[in-house]
């Protein structure tokens, strides 16, 4: 800002200059003119602009930081008295520190961990006390914005229906996180990027970003990257305090605004153990240039962690992607619908979103999965009837094949082909690409949590458990981790610790609909049926699953009368496309011909619910029969 009087001139010390940065983008995206030393040309004597401007300004806003009020931040202290004398002094604290003394008889509004989210209740009280001192009339905003925080989530077929629930982080989830004793040297949390765009429609673009830098990081290798609901949960708080709660050495943060001309991204590598910053890049460049902005940040950010990268290391950065802006942003919208919708018009929406990717970038990795994965959910989730899920999924499988063709390297593509070959119960396929799947992104872990329920419907029960592990170190606040390990450890008859790795997912994600489900699971394991009955009730009414999963209770509940009935209706609603579960009723009453005959009902009908059945504890009752294992044996199980 030159020429005519600011509204805002800002004070600080200049070590804190990128923080200082985020909040002159975030005041301006509000509408104040601001100035601050960064206007100042080579050349210019410095000591008159400053003292101009600082004495014309409606507003001076004064930045307490550890730096400042320290001994070298006095002009910090020189401006904010000039400041008082003016009456035009408004204090804010970036770090836990007093205000020298004389400076703190206005209190001092907190910007504590603020990554630059223009709704946050800190940001908006600076924002209003800024209109109040321009106009002289206080603003007062008696409900501040309360913030929902969405995270990633990923339908899973298993057990004949598909899953998916949004991993928030509550109130209690911190006693998950156990402060490190020693962070990893090459360890990194990529917070989510903050929209200063003035658009809240443009979060997904802010936040995509840091989506993508984080993947590349993560496809590099040497590095351990945690994982977006991690990341997400800890948004506002400071760097030194991620890093401990997260056990992790930096922390990536910026801020995305853009306009119609112009995008701006401001990044920060910050030592976590320190608080200093590492590496600062402003990027001031047209819209068309973001796809090269994040391959620099991700290039920068690993160079510092790790050193020079050789060639494969740069092509892994841009694995699977595009050059084509529109084509990014598509895909982008996509993971935004994904993280907070699982409707079927969103499904819906994600696949046009897809198809309209594809058709401007047909070479496009990442958009092919995206459509895959999509298409996968509506099997597990919409399909009405055997014909419509096999077409659904075989459209599924030609599509992300072409994924695998043009980035055979890409972890997340043959994890959704290990999905939809468990689902078409084509199990030697599955455990290849499993394989394959976690030997490509080893520090994934959406991909990690589907290897580990796939191992462990297909017996790898200790390799299973280890990778539901690795996938918790990497997201300890994703309720999905925890909830899959949940699944593991039922079918291995470990009840208590299922419970156990359940509760840890509902104090996650309190919503968890799910999570109900494994916990009403474990404890019908362990023959508390009042409990089970209490937590398929918790987990709501009317659903599908939940219906399928009372009929079983009542079933071992030795209510013979009320199972009949229930198999009755069940029937009669859902037709041939539970045949698997038919058969877990009919096993827990004892009826074991009966069993049998729903199986076979259920392998004509190509019933996913079949993949459980090599390690279903609700077919105990009929596993010793010779049937079952000729029944594994056609199902080429490996």
């Amino acid at each position: 800002m030159t020429g005519s009087a600011a509204d805002i001139f800002v004070s600080y010390k200049s070590h804190d200059r990128p923080r200082i940065r985020r909040l002159v983008d975030a005041l301006e995206a509000e509408g104040f003119s601001v100035w601050w030393d960064a206007h100042i040309s080579g050349g210019a004597n410095w000591h008159q602009k400053i003292e101009a401007n600082l004495d014309s300004a409606r507003c001076v806003i004064v930045a307490w930081t550890s730096a400042s009020v320290g001994p070298e931040g006095q002009f910090v202290r020189d401006e904010a008295r000039r400041a008082q004398e003016r009456n035009v002094y408004l204090p804010i604290r970036l770090d836990t520190v007093r205000p020298p003394l004389g400076f703190g008889e206005i209190q001092a509004l907190s910007l504590l961990g603020w990554n630059g989210d223009r709704s946050d209740p800190g940001f908006q009280a600076i924002a209003d006390a800024v209109r109040g001192q321009i106009s002289g009339e206080p603003v007062v905003r008696p409900h501040p914005p309360v913030r929902v925080r969405r995270v990633s989530r990923r339908a899973l077929v298993a057990g004949g229906a598909g899953v998916a629930a949004a991993a928030v982080a509550g109130v209690g989830a911190w006693a998950l996180l156990k402060p490190s004793a020693a962070a990893a040297p090459k360890s990194i949390a990529v917070l989510p990027f903050a929209n200063l765009s003035g658009d809240p429609d443009q979060a997904y673009f802010s936040e995509g970003m840091a989506d993508e830098i984080r993947s590349a990081l993560a496809r590099l290798g040497g590095l351990t990257v945690i994982g977006a609901t991690s990341s997400i949960a800890v948004r506002n708080e400071d760097a030194r305090t991620v890093a401990r709660k997260l056990g992790v050495s930096s922390i990536l943060t910026g801020s995305v605004r853009q306009s119609p001309s112009t995008i701006r991204v401001s990044a920060e590598l910050i030592d976590g153990r320190t608080g200093a910053y590492r590496w600062t890049q402003q990027y001031d460049r047209q819209p068309g240039d973001a796809i090269r902005i994040q391959t620099d940040i991700a290039q920068n950010v690993a160079t510092a962690l790790k050193g020079a990268l050789g060639l494969a290391a740069q092509a892994a950065i841009t694995l699977g992607g595009t050059a084509d802006r529109v084509a990014q942003d598509l895909v982008l919208q996509i993971r935004k619908l994904g993280r907070e919708f699982t409707s079927l018009e969103s499904i819906r929406r994600r696949i046009a979103l897809a198809d309209a990717a594809i058709s401007r970038d047909p070479n496009y990795a990442e958009a092919f999965v995206q459509k895959a994965d999509a298409l996968n959910v509506l099997a597990a989730n919409f399909a009405s009837s055997p014909t419509e899920i096999a077409d659904l999924l075989a459209q599924a499988d030609a599509t992300v094949e072409k994924a695998v063709a043009l980035a055979p390297r890409l972890g997340s593509a043959h994890a959704i082909l290990a999905s939809v070959a468990l689902t078409t119960l084509d199990f030697p396929r599955a455990l290849q690409e499993t394989r394959r799947s976690l030997a490509l992104s080893p520090s994934d872990p959406e991909v990690l949590t589907l290897g580990a329920c796939i191992l462990g419907l297909l017996a790898r029960s200790e390799e299973a458990l280890r990778i539901a592990d690795q996938a918790i170190a990497l997201d300890p606040l994703n309720a999905r981790c925890h909830r899959y390990k949940a699944q593991v450890l039922i079918r291995l008859g470990r009840y208590a610790q299922a419970i156990e790795a359940g509760r840890k997912s509902l104090q996650i994600s309190p919503e968890g609909r799910s999570a109900h489900i494994l916990l009403g699971d474990a404890l019908l394991g362990l023959g508390r049926i009042e409990q089970a009955k209490s937590e398929y009730r918790a987990a709501g009414p009317g659903d599908s699953f939940i219906l399928l999963r009372r009929g079983l209770l009542t079933a071992q509940s030795h209510d013979r009368a009320g199972a009949e009935r229930m198999l009755g209706q069940l029937k009669a609603q859902f037709g041939a496309t539970a045949s698997y579960q038919y058969a877990q009723i009919r096993a827990a009453l004892g009826d074991k011909d009966l069993a049998f005959a729903e199986l076979e009902n259920a392998l004509r009908a190509k019933d996913p619910g079949l993949a459980e059945l090599k390690v279903d504890p609700f077919l105990d009752p009929i596993r010793s029969d010779p049937r079952y294992a000729a029944l594994l044996t056609r199902l080429n199980f490996p």
